[in-house]
């Protein structure tokens, strides 16, 4: 089709104008951070990974009759073949293990319990009064009992 190609589209989440302030007055109070300061923040993240992307949003352009050959076939798992969701920290100095959720999305709950408490709590710690954890602020790590359970560690967020 001239050249076309059927694609699934990108997709961005747009920032208010209010939000790129919040975001732009946060770097700008970073700005002064030492690399030694830095050396006291750990980042953190989780990411799933699947066999099977489930977004079913494949295209393929083809000729009508075509749809046998088998440059247009694409194989599918019943089962989606499962996924896992995993959590793991790094800094300049250190890096956390790898954490596999057992159960899942993670929650507060499960991110208090299972994250939280064994691991962070301890790399607070040994990082001492000047630790900071770093985390990308979702839904469950903001949740009001990982806001309490920090606070009642003294454990500093970058927020």
């Amino acid at each position: 089709m001239n050249g076309l190609y059927a694609r699934v589209p990108r997709v961005y989440v747009s920032l208010s104008v209010q939000s790129r302030g919040v975001r732009l007055k946060w770097c700008r109070e970073q700005g002064n951070l030492t690399v030694s300061d830095w050396g006291n923040v750990m980042f953190t993240d989780e990411s799933r990974f699947a066999l099977e992307p489930d977004d079913k949003r494949i295209r393929i352009w083809r000729k009508q009759g075509a749809c046998n050959q088998p440059q247009n076939i694409t194989e599918h798992h019943a089962f989606r073949g499962g996924s896992i969701m995993v959590w793991a920290g790094i800094s300049l100095g250190f890096h956390t293990d790898l954490h596999i959720f057992k159960r899942g999305s993670v929650t507060a709950v499960w991110y208090r319990d299972e994250v939280l408490e064994p691991i962070v709590r301890l790399c607070a710690t040994a990082g001492g009064p000047t630790f900071v954890l770093m985390d990308d602020n979702a839904r469950s790590h903001r949740a009001d009992i990982v806001d309490d359970y920090l606070e009642s560690k003294g454990i500093a967020c970058m927020a």
